[in-house]
């Protein structure tokens, strides 16, 4: 048996507590000992810290990697950023399960969000999504939520009304399968049809089908915007309601007439916990953040899917009226418009379908719209027709402060939320989240110690999720971690956003080295991990 010795190591347990000097020994995918001065019998692999700090590997625990870990399986953006552990199926997005009606529903919507899928790309199961990831190897380990949509789109397609108490009944019954088989939970989508067309009772009956499965529900909520408490509030009554364990997507305030509301909404979860409700968020450390060009329209507009709203778009005078309601707000549809909000300036485009306007990445719709003639609304259209609505936007939307009262709380876990499409123009934080905040943020920021940074990354994940064998440095955990310097930073920039942190050294995932000497191994150690801790 080839074990590991790391030696003269500063260790960060994971814990929150100041960090101690000492050795750390792996063997069979575990941690051995920990200790000073430890020798080990064999083969061994001795690894000289020489100061480096050492610590549980990262959880990323918010992330859309689901359809990027089928197609490349080693991940190296993450791996380099010392993140040995993700989570997917977020915001209602996941590839399963599937119903034979549902499966090209289900494969157009998840196109949207993170372009082109194919068919032999959906599953009927979480079970079918889990041996497809290991049978050729993954390098990270990965668990995932099943997305609401899916369940929807499964049992009532894209129609726009309440569940009935048989369809009610069946999305239960689907769920229940997802549970058994391993899922980690639920993920809600409420801004995203068809899940944003679900009224609290789904919610919170699909929640008590999670609650006994001792499982997550997870939601991107109905509004970020000037809605943030009143959506806040809904989730927190169906976590209350269904007596799950929830996490709210990453929590922020979007746009600035709404910025400054962040702390109130993290006095609320915090009554809420006092009031013994289970629940806590996710967020990423940017002032921006990315989605796909159909969240600039309405929910409303997708009552019975892609195809609906193209033949909408065809009538002059409907197109006027959304128009002006993009451009403006105004009360012809629910919530506020983000366009009104913020600016076509601060749209960018960062992933393009169609080969004639993939220069235009890197561009505000402002700047595109003007450098083709038209009004920035009608380069919208053109890419719901001719992209099918897949193109990729970052907006620039967010609050220094809110997002310092976000991280800084006891509550807050670290997620990524990078989409993945490779050959576009993506937000940084896919190559950079976890290395900002154990860099920047607490080095030059001050926003957290060290430790702390680290615990927010490592065991808040952990514990949320249920993975009670990671997380902390302890003997006889699963032996995910990674060794950092002091000066481990982020490179990647809104400007060149793929550019791969420094600073990290080694990053073990159960025992074997995926980055070694800062480099990828192409070791595929990683497994699925099933909601009960059994891979």
């Amino acid at each position: 048996m080839t074990q590991t010795l790391i030696r003269n190591a500063r260790i960060i347990d994971g814990t929150g507590a100041p960090w101690y000097r000492g050795d750390v020994l792996l063997g069979s995918g575990l941690i051995r000992q920990i200790g000073r001065g430890l020798k080990a019998d064999g083969n061994v692999q001795i690894i000289d810290a020489d100061e480096r700090y050492l610590s549980p590997g990262f959880i990323d625990a918010h992330c859309h990697d689901d359809l990027i870990f089928l197609r490349e399986r080693d991940r190296p953006e993450k791996a380099m950023q010392g993140v040995t552990s993700i989570v997917v199926g977020n915001c209602s997005f996941s590839l399963y399960p599937a119903a034979e009606q549902s499966r090209e529903y289900l494969r157009q919507h998840f196109s949207g969000l993170l372009g082109e899928t194919r068919s032999d790309e959906i599953f009927d199961d979480f079970s079918g999504y889990h041996q497809a990831l290991e049978g050729e190897g993954i390098a990270l380990n990965l668990i995932s939520l099943v997305g609401h949509a899916a369940l929807r789109l499964a049992v009532m397609g894209h129609d726009r009304r309440p569940a009935t108490e048989n369809e009610l009944a069946a999305m239960c019954q689907m769920l229940e399968v997802q549970m058994a088989q391993g899922a980690a939970g639920l993920s809600l989508g409420l801004v995203y049809p068809p899940s944003a067309f679900a009224e609290i009772e789904e919610l919170v009956a699909l929640g008590k089908v999670v609650a006994g499965f001792g499982g997550v529900l997870a939601a991107h909520i109905r509004s970020y915007e000037a809605g943030l408490m009143q959506a806040t509030e809904e989730f927190g009554e169906a976590v209350r309601l269904s007596g799950a364990a929830g996490l709210l997507s990453h929590l922020q305030s979007a746009g600035r007439p709404n910025w400054g509301n962040v702390p109130a909404v993290i006095d609320y979860l915090e009554n809420l916990r006092t009031d013994g409700v289970d629940i806590s968020f996710d967020m990423y450390p940017y002032p921006a953040g990315s989605t796909w060009i159909l969240q600039l329209l309405p929910a409303a507009v997708m009552d019975g899917g892609l195809l609906a709203l193209k033949a909408r778009l065809q009538n002059t005078a409907w197109r006027q009226k959304l128009a002006h309601w993009v451009d403006h707000g105004g009360d012809d549809y629910h919530g506020q418009s983000k366009v009104s909000l913020i600016g076509w300036e601060n749209v960018r485009l960062s992933a393009i379908g169609i080969e004639a306007l993939k220069h235009l990445e890197g561009q505000t719709m402002r700047e595109a719209a003007f450098a083709l003639g038209m009004a920035p609304f009608d380069l919208l259209v053109r890419f719901v027709e001719e992209d099918d609505g897949q193109t990729g936007i970052i907006l620039f939307q967010l609050d220094e402060d809110d997002l310092h009262a976000a991280c800084c709380n006891r509550l807050f876990m670290a997620g990524s939320d990078g989409l993945p499409r490779p050959g576009s123009k993506p937000h940084p934080r896919a190559f950079g989240t976890f290395p900002r905040i154990a860099g920047p943020l607490r080095r030059d920021k001050k926003w957290f110690p060290l430790e702390d940074a680290v615990r927010r990354m490592t065991s808040v994940a952990a514990q949320r999720f249920s993975l009670h064998d990671r997380g902390l440095l302890r003997p006889a955990m699963a032996a995910d971690l990674v060794l950092f310097e002091d000066a481990i930073t982020d490179h990647a920039t809104f400007e060149n956003s793929t550019q791969m942190p420094s600073g990290i050294s080694h990053v073990f995932v159960n025992g074997q080295a995926v980055i070694a000497e800062g480099q990828p191994t192409g070791a595929r150690a990683g497994r699925v991990l099933r909601r009960d801790g059994a891979a």
